[in-house]
C-alpha cells in the first residue's frame, strides 16, 4: 500500500504509556521479585489490556488506574506473590515515569517544525499531569487528552474523535503515533495518518487498518515531516 503524505499534516496526537512514558515499572522491583519480575510484568499488561477492552464491550466503565489496580490483583493472584506493599510500591510508580531518551528532543523538533502536540491516552487525566511533570514535559504538549472525556477506551471511534476535538483539526490532518500496534491499526481505521513506534521490533498485530510508517524510535518522527515538507 502507497505511504499517505503527511505534508499536510498539522498536528501529532501520542499515545502515553509505552510511547512517550517508558511504563516498566515492575523493572524498577526486580529486587523484591526475582524470577517472577518478567511474568508479573507480562501478565499485568495483558490483563490490563483485556480488561480495558472488556470494560469497554460490556459498557460498564472503569478508569484507567481502578482497571489498572484490578488488573495488578489478578496476576499477583495468579503468581502466588502476596505482599501489599509491593503493588502499593508498583501502583505509585505509575506516577514517578520517565522519558524514553528519543521523547523530549523529538518533540521539541515537531514543535520547530510549526506541529501542535497532543497525549491522547487512555489513562486518566491526575496520571497523565504526574507523569507530564515528572518526566517535566509540561510545556512540550498543546493539549493532553484522557478517554475519560468519553468512558470509553480506544480503539473505540469515540476515544479517537477527542483528538480532532481538542486540536481543531479534521482526521487526516492529524497524525497519531503509538508504540502499541493495536492502537495504530484502530487509529488508521478511524482515518488518522499512522505512525508506529515499534520499540519492541515485534510484528504488527494482524488487525484492520493500514499503517503509513514504522519506525524504531520517536528519534525518526520529524524526519518524515521534514521529507514531506521538502526540507531534506
Amino acid at each position: 500500500m502507497k505511504k499517505r503524505s503527511f505534508s499536510n499534516v498539522g498536528a501529532c496526537a501520542f499515545d502515553a504509556y509505552g510511547t512517550l512514558f517508558d511504563f516498566n515499572t515492575v523493572e524498577r522491583c526486580r529486587d523484591r521479585l526475582g524470577d517472577k519480575t518478567d511474568a508479573l510484568r507480562n501478565l499485568w499488561r495483558l490483563t490490563q489490556l483485556q480488561y480495558f477492552w472488556i470494560h469497554s464491550l460490556v459498557g460498564r466503565h472503569s478508569n484507567f488506574e481502578t482497571v489498572t489496580n484490578d488488573a495488578l490483583n489478578f496476576a499477583m493472584a495468579s503468581l502466588g506473590i502476596n505482599d501489599p506493599s509491593l503493588k502499593a510500591r508498583l501502583m505509585d510508580l505509575y506516577r514517578e515515569f520517565e522519558p524514553y531518551p528519543d521523547v523530549i528532543e523529538a518533540l521539541g523538533k515537531l514543535k520547530k517544525l510549526g506541529l501542535k502536540t497532543a497525549i491522547h491516552s487512555n489513562g486518566t487525566p491526575n496520571l497523565l499531569a504526574a507523569a507530564v511533570t515528572s518526566c517535566r514535559m509540561q510545556d512540550l504538549f498543546d493539549a493532553v487528552i484522557s478517554i475519560e472525556e468519553v468512558g470509553i477506551y480506544k480503539p473505540h471511534p469515540r476515544a479517537y474523535q477527542l483528538a480532532l476535538d481538542h486540536l481543531g483539526l479534521p482526521v487526516e490532518r492529524i497524525c497519531f503515533i503509538s508504540s502499541n500496534g493495536w492502537d495504530v491499526r484502530g487509529a488508521a481505521v478511524f482515518g488518522f495518518r499512522v505512525a508506529w513506534v515499534n520499540r519492541q521490533k515485534r510484528p504488527l498485530d494482524d488487525l484492520p487498518g493500514e499503517i503509513d510508517y514504522e519506525i524504531e524510535t520517536l528519534a525518526d518522527l520529524p524526519g518524515l515531516f521534514e521529507k514531506s515538507q521538502g526540507r531534506t
